[in-house]
């Protein structure tokens, strides 16, 4: 298994690291599932709980359609599936009862990955997908000097160095603290060693589970969507699952 060392020095990566999928494939249409009422005084997408995988879960949790998303915070590909499909998943789809949205980091970029990440989880579960999602919404500031930062945080070697010098840099730092994370648990989060150590392990999951090899990568009910990587083919595929 690849140490949480190994993980947080992973060589910086351009950002076209992240890729879609390829071509389509064809979709079978099955019967419509069952939806279900969230509970009284609650929509659905107030119910976030986190999962043994390293995720956040939103929806209800005996869904038929379990959607798991393994994404990048650095990722454009990720971003853009964030602008177009996460009000219309969590306001139609999680709504519903019928899809529960389970997302799950993947430092797919190495060491940049690392510091939004912790960052990311270093809040309630009710607050990491309204952040998850400003930090999606903000990529192209917060990544603005990730050329410029890399190669130094990278050369520091430890991996809270790494982690804590790609919060400072990019401003992932500030940009929490602006948004009610107090500076001193920002900066404990970012020296978790059991953290890091737990993501490079749900990292290798990923990879021996399902062979992820891009981000987005979806999984529904357990299957690889294969050739699902935007909001535009995603929705489409949930229908046609039942939703």
């Amino acid at each position: 298994m690849k140490s949480y060392v190994q993980l947080a020095l992973l060589p910086f990566a351009m950002l076209a690291a992240c890729s879609g999928a390829g071509a389509d494939n064809a979709t079978v249409a099955s019967a419509p599932v069952a939806g279900k009422q969230a509970p009284a005084g609650k929509a659905w997408s107030d119910v976030v709980s986190a999962t043994p995988d390293g995720g956040y879960r939103m929806g209800n949790p005996d869904a038929p359609l379990k959607l798991i998303e393994y994404g990048s915070r650095a990722c454009p590909y990720c971003a853009k599936f964030d602008a177009e499909g996460f009000d219309p998943l969590k306001s139609v789809y999680v709504a519903s009862g019928k899809v529960s949205y389970e997302f799950r980091d993947y430092p797919i970029h190495g060491a940049l990955d690392v510091a939004p990440i912790l960052l990311g989880h270093c809040l309630s579960a009710e607050a990491f997908f309204p952040m998850l999602d400003q930090m999606m919404k903000n990529q192209p500031t917060l990544l603005a000097k990730a050329e410029e930062v890399g190669p130094r945080a990278a050369a520091l070697g430890e991996p809270s160095k790494v982690a804590t010098a790609f919060a400072e840099g990019l401003g992932y730092l500030d940009f929490v603290k602006q948004r009610g994370v107090p500076e001193d648990q920002a900066r404990a989060c970012l020296n978790d060693k059991t953290k890091i150590e737990a993501l490079a392990a749900n990292f290798e999951k990923a990879n021996q589970q399902y062979n992820v090899r891009g981000t987005p990568t979806f999984i529904l009910n357990g299957k690889v969507m294969d050739a699902v990587d935007t909001w535009a083919k995603l929705e489409p595929a949930l229908k046609a699952a039942g939703a």
